[in-house]
């Protein structure tokens, strides 16, 4: 089995709990996730498998959306609701003060990874070390936001929910903090969904309990989608007999029409999907093998 199953992750299990899930529920114990998401945060989370492992790393830097719900007039030493208050201010901003704070954040932004996160400071975790009570400086971080989108504010319970389109490595908790920062009153995040990883969405999911379901009735096939479906944004290549061996014996292969950077899809002679390579130069140059296990 080679492929990518996608859950939608469960509020208070860990990324790595996925993966053992996905071990026992298929019996392969080449399974590896493609980006870490927070116990209390819920949604997208691409699953690689056998083969799929190896575009791992290449899923992982992707873009990312999310839908987040930050409640004003609080802070807590996590930056969400598990942690502990840290200040309480009084709420007075409007509307249009919400409006124009969030912003102020889209394109690219400076963030200072918060303590409670997996981010290591001299081998230690820094959520380790929070844990202990123990603060350390961390170096701001540069990120982007591409959009964000309100769909709601509600001055009466201080919330205001959001869509945020965004880079790898930004942290939404962060983000809600520092626009609560902005207003003047602090805020926290209240919950979080992943809403797209890697090119997947919440259409795209499936919870525990249906793939469950589907081993049950021997349709788990039916969840995992091709390798290759990673790459769909990356035009097809398709290679003869010959050059497909020399493709496999590291050799760099000259082709008309190729624009330079860009990434391509490198398919046999019997459509079976070999690499991705890059355009250098109008050769193709080999970025990452899937021919072997």
């Amino acid at each position: 089995m080679n492929g990518i199953i996608v859950i939608n992750k469960p509020i208070g299990k860990t990324s790595h709990d996925m993966v053992s899930f996905v071990r026992k529920l298929t019996g392969i114990k080449k399974v590896g996730h493609t980006g870490t998401l927070d116990p209390d945060a819920t949604g997208v989370l691409p699953i690689c498998i056998g083969k799929a492992t190896k575009a791992a790393d290449m899923l992982t830097v992707s873009d990312k959306a999310y839908r987040t719900q930050l409640v004003l007039g609080r802070t807590t030493d996590t930056q969400d609701a598990s942690g502990k208050v840290l200040t309480e201010r009084q709420v007075t901003v409007t509307k249009e003060d919400i409006e124009e704070a969030v912003s102020q954040f889209i394109g690219e932004i400076s963030q200072i990874p918060p303590m409670f996160s997996a981010i290591k400071k001299d081998g230690k975790k820094l959520y380790e070390l929070a844990r202990q009570g123990i603060s350390v400086e961390r170096e701001p971080r540069k990120v982007t936001i591409y959009n964000i989108e309100i769909k709601e504010i509600n001055l009466d319970n201080k919330t205001v929910t959001l869509d945020v389109d965004c880079s790898k490595g930004t942290y939404i908790r962060t983000l809600c903090e520092d626009i609560g920062e902005k207003l003047g009153c602090g805020a926290y995040m209240k919950s979080l969904v992943r809403t797209k990883s890697a090119g997947f969405t919440l259409s795209d999911s499936f919870t525990q309990e249906e793939l469950v379901q589907m081993k049950e009735k021997g349709t788990l096939d039916g969840a995992l989608l091709p390798l290759d479906s990673i790459f769909e944004d990356y035009q097809k290549i398709k290679l003869n007999q010959v050059l497909s061996i020399k493709v496999k014996n590291g050799v760099r292969i000259r082709a008309n029409d190729l624009k330079n950077g860009q990434m391509y899809r490198i398919y046999d002679e019997n459509d079976t999907f070999l690499c991705i390579s890059e355009s250098k130069n109008g050769e193709l140059v080999l970025k990452k093998a899937f021919w072997v296990d």
